[in-house]
Formats: structure tokens, sequence, C-alpha cells
């Protein structure tokens, strides 16, 4: 696949002008994360005490979707989710605080769908950053790509996991 170098997400995102749109397909994510592990450990924060849980990338997405980006995130999750994505769903509250809509789908109600292997961000319907990561669930690193017939893959694929997906005010996890 023809790639481009991969600019900072604040980059991407402040260059966005009418959308941004993120699939998610994986169950767990940096396992190793100060906020998870303080999670794990029990702890809740609480969307009262933005102090405790804004930072630079909730201000990057506010201020995209101030100049009217529409910012989407669909999370395509197995059930019983894991713990990580039990995580996510307690933490979603900061995206959409932020301006993002988030919705969730269940793996099960995915077997249809053609779906890339890899988590995307697609900006502006023109360009994607492919992210890959290791079976542990790490991060390895980013992919830029504006081939067309990856966008259109993407796009496409994105657009119908919405139309299933269930709005995280709904969604309760399994």
């Amino acid at each position: 696949m023809e790639t481009a170098p991969v600019p900072a997400f604040s980059e991407l995102i402040s260059g966005t002008q009418r959308s941004a749109m993120h699939l998610e397909m994986r169950d767990v994510y940096d396992p190793g994360s100060r906020r998870f592990a303080s999670w794990r450990s029990g702890h809740r924060e609480n969307p009262a005490n933005r102090d405790e849980w804004w930072n630079p990338f909730h201000s990057v997405i506010a201020e995209a979707v101030a100049r009217g980006v529409q910012v989407r995130r669909a999370r395509v999750v197995s059930e019983p989710v894991s713990d990580y994505v039990q995580f996510e769903y307690d933490v979603t509250f900061s995206n959409i605080a932020a301006g993002e809509q988030v919705r969730w789908l269940p793996r099960r109600r995915a077997s249809d769908l053609a779906l890339p292997g890899n988590d995307f961000w697609v900006f502006d319907g023109r360009l994607v950053r492919l992210s890959h990561f290791g079976g542990n669930g790490e991060f390895v690193q980013d992919e830029m790509t504006e081939n067309p017939t990856v966008v259109k893959l993407c796009v496409e694929a994105f657009e119908r996991v919405w139309e299933r997906a269930v709005d995280h005010h709904d969604y309760r996890p399994a």
C-alpha cells in the first residue's frame, strides 16, 4: 500500500474541515496505561471533575467540533466485554464531553460486515490513518494513506457499523 508520513493527530484533526470518523475493533488497547490501571484498582473518574480527566486530546476534539467538524467514533466489541472495554465504556463520557458522537456494536452483530484489518481514522473522507497494534494491545505504529480503494473501504465499513451500532447512552455492556 502507498503510504505517506504520519503527522501528529492534533495536526490531522486541526486540518479537518467536515468530518472525522474513528473505528475501533480491538478488545484491549495500551493495557499498561495509568488511567486503565487506576480504573482497575477501583478509581472511577467523576464526570463533574473535568480537571481530573480532561487532557490535550479532548481539547483538540472540542476545537474541531467548535469549527463544525462532525467527530464520530464506533467501537466493535466482543461480549461479554473485556475489562478494557468496560473501562472504555466508563470513561466515554469524556469523549462525549469533548463533542464526539460514540456508538457501540456487539461483534456478533458485525459478522456479515466486511471490515478492514486495522482500526482507523478517516479525515474528510479522503485521508486514512491506520493504527497497528501488537497482539497484547500495545501500539506499534500508524500508517497514512490517501489510496482511494483504502479510503472507500474504510468509509463504507465505518458507515455500515455506524448504522447498526447502538448510541453510547443506550448501550449497556454485556
